[in-house]
């Protein structure tokens, strides 16, 4: 081969390389969008925390994408390596275009697209565990993320989802969860779907609302316990509060007449931590 056609082949290879990088990375814009979300099954995250913690959870990621310039971190590298070897299709880019990719300040220099996680109602088995979250409405992704980070800080299993709303792999939902995204457990299922899971399994649903009859700290939680959580401005509804075996509140004394949705699940879960370590019970 002439030393032109060997540089013509190189140039095809490259352009071929280059423009396969190029979709890679408009698949990677797409997620933004919940659509593109629901249509792959994928999620992007961002940040050395995130993706040591993915792979700490032995969840395969689909694409890296890296820019050297601006990893600092000596396992950064090595973690990159790693993901090279294992055959992980990785995308390295310029700063200019990581900080255009990034939602954050100070971009480290690597992502991830993951794929996200979703369990059947058939294969929850409420056990052992400290206690489930049940959702039906949350309206801020960086609540919601807040509350699986509080969960998975005291041993929560995970979240049951009753409203097709609540997107867990919202961007600023996953930001928020600080990586807590990974060893946190997801379910979706319609609201006669939960009532009749909850009829055959022996746990305690607990909800919550400002004129409920108990004192939250009053009551004696048993293992597992589902947590039953409403909207912020409108609470529990009447339907989902007659599912409950018992409604607590959370007593107030000043003018404020309700409280932050993660603010009152961390009340409420750590309670639950609480009660569990007075009772010597591992967590």
């Amino acid at each position: 081969m002439t030393s032109s056609a060997t540089s013509h082949a190189r140039s095809r290879h490259v352009s071929a390389r280059s423009n396969q990088q190029h979709a890679r990375l408009q698949r990677i814009y797409a997620l933004r969008t919940r659509e593109e979300r629901q249509r792959t099954g994928l999620y992007y995250v961002e940040g050395l925390r995130f993706v040591a913690h993915a792979v700490q959870h032995h969840i395969p990621l689909e694409t890296l994408v890296v820019c050297h310039s601006l990893l600092d971190h000596p396992f950064a590298y090595r973690l990159v390596q790693q993901q090279k070897q294992l055959g992980t299709p990785v995308v390295e880019v310029p700063a200019a275009v990581f900080r255009d990719l990034s939602r954050v300040l100070e971009p480290q220099g690597i992502g991830a697209v993951v794929r996200q996680r979703w369990e059947s109602l058939e294969e929850i088995r409420p056990d052992a565990e400290l206690c489930w979250l049940a959702l039906q409405t949350v309206n801020s992704p960086g609540n919601l993320g807040t509350m699986l980070r509080t969960s998975e800080a005291v041993g929560g299993a995970g979240v049951v989802l009753l409203d097709n709303s609540i997107d867990p792999y919202d961007p600023a939902a996953v930001r928020s969860t600080m990586g807590a995204i990974f060893s946190q457990r997801f379910v979706r299922i319609s609201i006669a779907a939960f009532k009749r899971w909850k009829q055959h399994h022996r746990c305690m649903l607990v909800g919550t609302s400002p004129s409920a009859p108990h004192d939250y700290h009053a009551v004696t939680y048993q293992r597992p316990t589902l947590l039953l959580m409403g909207e912020e401005r409108k609470g529990l509804p009447q339907e989902l509060q007659a599912l409950c075996d018992i409604m607590v509140r959370i007593p107030m004394v000043g003018e404020t007449d309700s409280l932050n949705l993660a603010i009152a699940t961390g009340i409420m879960v750590y309670e639950l931590f609480n009660q569990s370590r007075l009772n010597n019970n591992p967590c």
